[in-house]
């Protein structure tokens, strides 16, 4: 979980399309939890793309 946490961080900075996406969370539920929840999204495209052994497509994650 921690690795995930510091990946949704890094993730953020460098990203324009998942700050977009954090912003209604952290409204809705805290920057904390926003966060969190950022990390679990990444931890399960992370297990898509090792299950299916795709590359990461960064519309699948942000497009719910």
């Amino acid at each position: 979980k921690g690795a995930f946490s510091e990946a949704s961080v890094l993730f953020l900075r460098h990203t324009p399309p998942a700050q977009r996406s954090l912003e209604p969370l952290a409204a809705k539920h805290g920057t904390a939890n926003a966060l969190s929840i950022l990390a679990h999204k990444i931890g399960r495209a992370v297990y898509d793309m090792l299950k299916r052994t795709e590359a990461f497509d960064m519309t699948k994650v942000f497009s719910a």
